[in-house]
C-alpha cells in the first residue's frame, strides 16, 4: 500500500498544475461538451504512459543521454509557445460562457486533447521519465504504477465534472480572462524551468 500511495501522491502532484491538457479539461467542462470522452483520453494516455514508465522505458534516458536534453527543450519550446497564445487570449479577452455552448464536435474534442497530451513533451518527462524513475525505487512497481494512474483518473474527472461548479463565474469575460492569464503565466514558468535544468 505504501507503494500505491507514493504513486498516487505523485502522479497527483504532477498533474494537478495547471497546463494546456488540463485548461482543455476545464474549458470542457465549463462547456459540458464532450466531458466523458475528454476525461477518458486524457486519463487512459496517462495510464498507458505510467505503464511505459514503469516498465522501462525510463531507462532508455540511460541508455540514450542527449534525450532528456532534447525532450527538455522540446517541451520548453511547446509550453512557451501555447502559453504565448493563452496570454494572447487574455490580453484580447472577448471569451464568454453561454448557457448550452458546446465546444465543436466529439472528434474534434478528441483529436484535439489526443494532441495536448501526446505532443506535450512535458507529459513525458513526468509520466515516463519521472515516474519511470521513482517507480525504480519501490519492491512493488505495479502498486505505485496503479496508485499513479488512479490519480489520473481522479483528477481528470473531478477537473472534467467539478468545472460545473464554475459555470455561473465563466460566464463573464474577465474570468475568462484571469483564468488565462494564470495559464499563460504557469505554462512560461514551467517553460522557464525546462530551460533552466530543472
Amino acid at each position: 500500500m505504501h507503494a500505491a500511495f507514493a504513486g498516487l501522491a505523485l502522479g497527483l502532484s504532477l498533474i494537478v498544475a495547471i497546463g494546456a491538457q488540463n485548461a482543455f479539461v476545464l474549458r470542457q467542462g465549463l462547456m459540458r461538451s464532450h466531458v466523458l470522452a475528454v476525461c477518458m483520453v486524457c486519463a487512459v494516455s496517462d495510464a498507458v504512459l505510467i505503464a511505459a514508465g514503469v516498465a522501462g522505458f525510463g531507462a532508455l534516458t540511460t541508455a540514450v543521454p542527449w534525450l532528456e536534453t532534447a525532450m527538455r527543450w522540446a517541451g520548453a519550446g511547446f509550453l512557451g509557445w501555447y502559453g504565448a497564445r493563452t496570454l494572447l487570449s487574455a490580453w484580447h479577452g472577448t471569451q464568454t460562457l453561454a448557457a448550452g455552448q458546446l465546444a465543436g464536435s466529439l472528434s474534434g474534442a478528441v483529436l484535439s486533447c489526443l494532441a495536448l497530451t501526446w505532443l506535450n513533451p512535458h507529459v513525458y518527462l513526468d509520466t515516463v521519465m519521472l515516474l519511470g524513475a521513482v517507480s525504480a525505487s519501490y519492491d512493488n512497481k505495479l502498486a505505485f504504477a496503479l496508485g499513479a494512474m488512479g490519480g489520473s483518473f481522479l483528477f481528470f474527472f473531478s477537473l472534467g465534472y467539478g468545472a460545473r461548479a464554475l459555470a455561473p463565474v465563466f460566464a463573464r469575460p474577465v474570468a475568462w480572462r484571469w483564468l488565462d492569464l494564470g495559464i499563460g503565466v504557469t505554462m512560461w514558468a514551467i517553460a522557464a524551468r525546462l530551460v533552466l535544468g530543472g
